[in-house]
């Protein structure tokens, strides 16, 4: 569940800066549709890469805007903070009961009145394998327990033992929690961030379905799709590694701000309304649209 609550923070969430790094990381932990995860304040500012103050400054304004809450009568492991993306939980439920009758159909955007479903005791109980349990004598004082997490964050130098909580146990911190997700697009630079370049960025299957869910896949259609992939790949060439979430978002930007071929023959040349030359392969054909998109010459003008 960790890639669609990633998903929700990339298109859903109004937080900037350091909130959205942190909630993004809490996203990044998420194991079941309820989006509860655990954190502590060092963890989340070597994430974030900010300082402890301006992580629980995050952490206050991510509450104040309902997009987290802190689960004050759970814990983690080493007595870390339990939080919930309750507004994340509400669009997965949302989606699961518009899907249930029809894989296909269309979801709405969400919306503040999408009900929040509740966590039962049945969910508390789900997440004791991952390290979440109720806190020791405060079942029944939830407001008792530490909503910044200053006081039960575990030493840097004290790491999570193996096979406890929901990080994999020999994965990275960016590592998906739910060990059944598969690892896609990853490239690691030397300071453990994950970032790779616009052409190994792979179209993941999330990307496809905001595709086909947004109408763009219909718009555009399959061979339009990826000759938009194709100039988004050629503009993007020269650009520096980043997150593979960062292309993601950017992909869906270019492909959104896409026109709709204009032609039924998507390898039309500029200038003549002509197919593309026969016996041309299919990579011969993409690259020929490419070429035509951008301007240049394809060698077919005869």
């Amino acid at each position: 569940m960790s890639s669609e609550a990633r998903e929700w923070v990339f298109e859903y969430s109004s937080s900037k800066g350091v909130a959205r790094l942190v909630l993004h990381s809490i996203a990044d932990r998420v194991t079941d549709d309820k989006c509860v995860a655990w954190a502590s304040l060092s963890d989340l500012g070597k994430r974030a890469n900010a300082s402890r103050t301006a992580v629980r400054e995050a952490l206050a304004a991510l509450a104040k805007s309902g997009e987290l809450e802190s689960v004050g009568h759970l814990e983690g492991p080493k007595r870390s903070s339990v939080y919930r993306l309750p507004r994340t939980a509400a669009w997965l439920a949302k989606v699961a009961e518009a899907r249930h009758a029809d894989p296909d159909a269309y979801v709405e955007p969400p919306a503040q009145s999408d009900p929040v479903p509740a966590l039962g005791e049945a969910d508390e109980k789900d997440l004791r394998r991952y390290g979440i349990r109720p806190t020791p004598g405060t079942e029944s004082d939830p407001s008792s327990h530490n909503r910044t997490g200053t006081e039960s964050d575990p030493p840097r130098r004290n790491p999570t033992p193996r096979r406890a909580g929901i990080r994999p146990p020999h994965g990275t911190d960016s590592d998906p929690q739910n060990r059944s997700e598969p690892k896609v697009n990853r490239r690691y630079s030397s300071s453990g961030a994950a970032v790779l370049s616009a052409a190994d960025w792979q179209v993941d299957p999330t990307s496809h379905t905001w595709a086909r869910q947004q109408g763009h896949l219909d718009r555009l259609g399959e061979a339009g799709l990826r000759a938009a992939d194709a100039k988004w790949r050629a503009h993007r060439g020269g650009h520096a590694p980043r997150p593979a979430g960062a292309w993601a978002a950017d992909w869906r930007s270019w492909v959104a701000r896409e026109h709709a071929p204009s032609r039924p023959n998507l390898y039309a040349v500029p200038g003549k309304n002509t197919v593309a030359p026969g016996g041309m392969t299919q990579a011969e054909a993409h690259t020929a649209a490419l070429l035509a998109a951008l301007g240049e010459p394809t060698g077919t003008e005869g």
